[in-house]
């Protein structure tokens, strides 16, 4: 792209970030505006849930880059603006208020949103979800020992709040419906292993229990009639891709996410797609995938930067993540398509290897405490 063009970037995640970031790095010489729906510029998301919950990180620790770095590298920020509009006709973005931006290009890295369940009481304001650092701020304050807290859901990000809360002194129970954390996902031992971890880390379990509804100030109902009394309670229930504008204006959508290339093109040349609303084609896999990890965000955002300077780029890194619960990290790679087979490989508490096969051939991986075996395998993975 020429100087005298314009890239607009809608969102302040880290496939937003990384695009810009790639872009640049690339010699990518059109300006570039990058809208970011909150106050904040892009930051770490992991830790809101980690070390900033506990309160070993604060706000300052959080930005992936300085304020220098945006004026370095020619990169113009609009904090607190929403996009609300795409005009693919006239090449336009509309903010919030009417002002209107015309583009070149434009990539779509407007995220995901937390997800509340479908019980009585659960659209209630003062229960909590967490997603950006503003609800971190907010889960942080209410977060004060001694009291109670009532997690609902199983996911990584409950698990990971959960034992953080529990860290800070907080009674906290962890309710979900599944028998295992994670066990449809990764298996029965993983979740036999998540399930030890959340317990070492001093989370009470309530599993296999059904949410019926929560009453306020807070009584947490399950099926059958026992109800959990709470001072605070975390909805981890799940996100869902933030895909309206990309709907609204058009393009191809499936399943809430926007059908994209292996170089992060959407049905329309002009526009791409990033990060948890990107349903990617992997050319290793052969096939679109759609993950929700941030290393697969900043992966999406390097590949549309580079492409958008005019290089060959593809999504070929494996998707994988890493996640924290109490002192434990487990670290995961796999092409997401189930597996038939889940071979304990090594298993002595302190080090665990899972492989996952399919039809004789390894598909995923999950590790405690033996990076060797994670990198060894992702790079199988990646070399198909």
């Amino acid at each position: 792209m020429r100087p005298e063009q314009r890239i607009v970037i809608i969102g302040g995640g880290p496939a937003a970030l990384s695009t810009a970031r790639s872009y640049r790095e690339a010699g990518g010489q059109a300006s570039v505006e990058l809208i970011c729906g909150e106050p904040h510029l892009p930051y770490e998301r992991p830790p809101l849930t980690k070390d900033f919950l506990r309160g070993e990180a604060e706000v300052g620790d959080l930005p992936i880059e300085s304020d220098e770095w945006y004026a370095a590298h020619a990169v113009s920020v609009r904090r607190g603006r929403r996009a609300v509009g795409l005009d693919r006709a006239r090449r336009r973005v509309v903010l919030e208020g009417g002002q209107e931006l015309d583009y070149d290009a434009c990539v779509l890295a407007t995220g995901s949103a937390p997800q509340r369940p479908p019980v009585d009481g659960a659209d209630d304001p003062g229960l909590h979800t967490i997603r950006t650092l503003d609800d971190g701020l907010r889960l942080r304050l209410a977060a004060q020992a001694p009291s109670r807290a009532v997690v609902v859901g199983a996911g990584f990000i409950a698990c990971e709040a959960a034992a953080s809360l529990a860290k800070r002194g907080l009674e906290t129970v962890l309710v979900a419906p599944e028998d295992l954390p994670q066990a449809h996902r990764l298996g029965e031992r993983a979740g036999e292993l998540i399930a030890t971890l959340l317990r070492e880390a001093g989370v009470e379990l309530r599993l296999g229990a059904e949410l019926e509804s929560i009453t306020p100030r807070w009584r947490v109902r399950l099926a059958g009639g026992d109800e959990l009394p709470a001072d605070l309670v975390l909805l981890g229930t799940g996100v869902a891709p933030c895909s309206e504008l990309a709907a609204d204006a058009g393009l191809d959508v499936e399943d809430g996410t926007v059908l994209v290339d292996a170089s992060m093109r959407s049905s329309d040349p002009a526009v791409r797609a990033v990060g948890d609303i990107a349903a990617a084609m992997h050319a290793r896999a052969g096939r679109r995938l759609r993950v929700e990890h941030w290393g697969d965000a900043l992966a999406h955002g390097e590949v549309a930067g580079r492409a958008l300077a005019g290089h060959d780029a593809e999504w070929t890194t494996a998707p994988g993540f890493w996640t924290t619960i109490g002192e434990h990290t487990l670290k995961y790679s796999a092409w997401g398509d189930g597996f038939d087979e889940a071979r304990v490989e090594a298993d002595d508490g302190a080090h665990v290897v899972i492989r996952y096969v399919q039809d004789g051939d390894e598909v995923g991986i999950l590790t405690l405490g033996d990076d060797d075996a994670y990198e060894a395998a992702q790079e199988r993975l990646e070399d198909g």
